[in-house]
C-alpha cells in the first residue's frame, strides 16, 4: 500500500505530513512525500526547500516510516503531480491540506484541490491546517 501526501511548508501542508504519517502506520502502508513546484527555484529557495524536504526525510526515517520524498518541479500544476504519482505508485490514499477560505472562495474551494478531489484515482483525506 502507498500513500501519496502533498507537502508544502506552511501549517496546512504540515497537518497534510502528519496525518499521512498516521495513516501509513496505521494501514503499514508506504509514504510518498511531494513538493511540486509549477515554475523553477532560485538557488536560495532550492536550498531552503532541499533542507526543508531533508528534514521531513530524516524525521520519517527516525520514527520508522518508510518514506520517499520527491521535489518536482516540472512547470505542472500540484494536482497534476499528485495524480501523476498517486497513479504510479498505485496509491490507495492521497493526503492534502486546505487553507481556509472566504465565503466566496469556498464556493471554488481552491483549483487544485477541487481538481485532486475530482481527478484521484483513490481516496482522498483533506484536511485543515
Amino acid at each position: 500500500m502507498t500513500i501519496v501526501v502533498g507537502f508544502v511548508p506552511t501549517k496546512e501542508g504540515r497537518a497534510a505530513l502528519a496525518r499521512a504519517v498516521e495513516e501509513a502506520k496505521g494501514r503499514q502502508s508506504r509514504l510518498v512525500v511531494i513538493n511540486s513546484h509549477r515554475g523553477s527555484l532560485d538557488d536560495e529557495q532550492a536550498r531552503a526547500a532541499e533542507q526543508e524536504l531533508q528534514r521531513v526525510t530524516d524525521e520519517m526515517q527516525a520514527n520508522g516510516t518508510e518514506v520517499e520524498v520527491r521535489q518536482l518541479v516540472r512547470g505542472n500544476e500540484p494536482a497534476e503531480d499528485l495524480i501523476a504519482v498517486a497513479n504510479e505508485t498505485s496509491a490507495d490514499l492521497i493526503v492534502i491540506g486546505l487553507r481556509r477560505r472566504t465565503p466566496v472562495g469556498k464556493l471554488i474551494l481552491g483549483s487544485n484541490a477541487q481538481r485532486i478531489l475530482l481527478d484521484a484515482p483513490c481516496a482522498v483525506l483533506a484536511v485543515k491546517g
